[in-house]
């Protein structure tokens, strides 16, 4: 667990301004702290040293007289006035940062979902991917409010406090050196510490939500089984798990604010101790002194909060780290890719001898094989084999490990899952149009096999008000109306018919010849008998292998 990441400037541009603004303020409060300690020891010292009767020696040397506390005073009230602007300059630049940074993020994060969606391979649950884009990045104001402040105060401040130590009295300033690493040495063996819990803290809560999004989907079954209370318990046992686990952090998090504190008062106590021998001795001036003495607290405050801050911003760090890879993992899905053509409209879409391996295995041999304009071709085998391996690969989801996969640049398509919106039945249809066609919306109803259904029908989550089978044909409606809207080049379709009657999926094939007829590339995978007879061609894929038919022969073996 890195303090700082640097793919966080890298995705979140937001991030670079915070550090630069910050480390502005923290160069202003850090010279507004020199001057307060200076002006308040300098104040105190010629307050003090009338009263004692100026002793010989050093102790009255580099002091102001009594005329000179009004001056005194004032620098002090303006480095304390600078000081208060500094630190909520910080605040509110970090806490508008993390609001940019969560938000760039977040958006860079759904947009390398979409462009891998449905074929991701990371094997992570929706419940997963919710936890990290909501309550993980929201753990980052943490990370932003307390943590990054304090590091750059760290970075900005320190050499320039033990740069006027040193100034000011060398000896103090080489014992502050010599005494100053026992901290961040502490701040290392506890950090490994919290890595440990922290991600077994993380892991368990994702595991939680994943749980409880098992249950509620299916729920219904559960009380129809008579096992809902078992499920019941095993949320309850798992909740007290991340519990437990939650303790188990505040525990080291206690820990570590207590160790670092006891470090910094040793170090603080060991200096101070020298320093006032040399002053009872009368062998060091007094504001000279009393200005080392205010300045140390502030030498080891910065390294102190920031390992204190670090422990309350290792949720918000676990999570971005998941988000990082989730946004690298867009790298390897992207659509246009070594291999991949999207050619000009009406241009045929193909295959030519691709490839596609996964975990290092091939799961399919060579496959070599054109759609034209005007034909309607459909894409057959058991299950398993690579149909809609190969279509996602036409859509560019999956890479081809060998081969060129070549499509018009424009295709409208359907996937296995209805994907419909919560709306009427015209927004999903329409979907993503900024100004939809009434009329080409109740065309592409009707030839989806659904002419009685209204435009204004609202529908639920996931399209509930429908049956599979009209979820299905809206879906399939929707990639017509995409095809005329923007007169695309190619129709694709995965399993469009699997829900349909016999009725239904004749008056699909019927559509689909029509777009056939209108010089589209029509590529369909399916097993139905149905939709075999009305293809062109069909060529049948079985694992590593694969044959082209008419399709009037049926009975191909691979």
């Amino acid at each position: 667990m890195k303090p700082l990441d640097p793919r966080l400037l890298r995705y979140a541009r937001a991030a670079r301004g915070v550090f630069v603004l910050g480390a502005l303020f923290g160069l202003l409060r850090t010279l507004a702290i020199i001057a307060w300690c200076w002006s308040l020891a300098q104040m105190i010292a010629a307050a003090v040293l009338p009263i004692i009767g100026m002793p010989t020696g050093l102790v009255s040397d580099g002091s102001f007289a009594l005329t000179d506390l009004s001056w005194l005073a004032l620098v002090a009230v303006a480095a304390l006035f600078l000081r208060s602007l500094a630190s909520w300059g910080t605040d509110v630049v970090a806490a508008r940062g993390a609001v940019k940074v969560k938000q760039q993020l977040r958006g860079a994060a759904l947009d390398a979902l979409d462009v891998g969606s449905p074929e991701r391979g990371d094997g992570k649950s929706d419940a997963e991917l919710t936890t990290s884009l909501g309550r993980g990045l929201d753990a980052l104001d943490g990370y932003f409010s307390g943590y990054v402040p304090q590091l750059i105060l760290t970075v900005i401040a320190t050499p320039l406090l033990v740069l006027s130590v040193f100034l000011a009295d060398p000896v103090s300033a080489i014992t502050v050196l010599i005494v100053f690493p026992v901290i961040p040495l502490f701040m290392i063996m506890i950090g490994m510490a919290t890595q440990a819990v922290q991600d077994r803290q993380w892991a368990q809560l994702q595991h939680l939500s994943a749980s409880f999004l098992d249950v509620v989907s299916g729920l219904s079954t559960l009380k129809i089984f008579g096992r809902e209370q078992r499920q019941s318990e095993r949320i309850a046992r798992e909740t007290d798990e991340y519990r437990s686990r939650t303790m188990k952090v505040l525990r080291v998090t206690f820990l570590s604010g207590f160790v670092l504190d006891l470090a910094g008062t040793f170090s603080i106590a060991l200096v101070a101790v020298t320093v006032g021998t040399r002053l009872v001795s009368g062998d060091f001036p007094l504001a000279l002194g009393l200005f080392v003495l205010l300045l140390l607290p502030e030498v080891f405050i910065p390294i102190r909060q920031v390992g204190a801050a670090f422990h309350a911003s290792t949720e918000g760090l676990s999570a971005s780290a998941e988000v990082f890879e989730i946004i690298e993992g867009s790298a390897d899905a992207g659509w246009i890719v070594d291999g991949y053509e999207a050619r000009g409209e009406r241009s045929p879409l193909g295959f030519a001898g691709v490839e596609i391996t996964r975990n290092g295995r091939s799961i399919m041999e060579p496959v070599s094989f054109e759609v034209a304009p005007g034909e309607l071709v459909v894409l057959a085998g058991p299950s398993g084999s690579g149909k809609s391996t190969l279509l996602s690969a036409l859509l560019g989801f999956v890479n081809q490990s060998a081969g060129t996969v070549y499509r018009p640049y424009e295709v409208a398509w359907v996937g296995q899952r209805a994907g419909l919106l919560q709306g009427t039945v015209a927004s999903n249809v329409a979907l993503g149009d900024p100004e939809p066609d009434a009329e080409m919306i109740d065309r592409a109803l009707v030839a989806a096999a659904l002419p009685g259904l209204a435009q204004n029908t609202v529908l639920g989550a996931s399209g509930a008000g429908l049956s599979g089978g009209q979820a299905q044909r809206v879906s399939i409606a929707r990639c017509l109306y995409r095809a005329w809207r923007y007169d695309v080049g190619a129709v694709l379709l995965d399993e469009p018919t699997s829900a349909l009657d016999a009725a239904s999926e004749a008056a699909i094939c019927a559509a689909l010849r029509a777009e056939a007829n209108a010089g589209r590339a029509v590529l369909v995978v399916s097993h139905r008998p149905g939709v075999l007879e009305a293809a062109d061609r069909v060529v049948r894929v079985a694992g590593a292998a694969y044959s082209e038919s008419p399709a009037a022969e049926t009975e191909v073996t691979a």
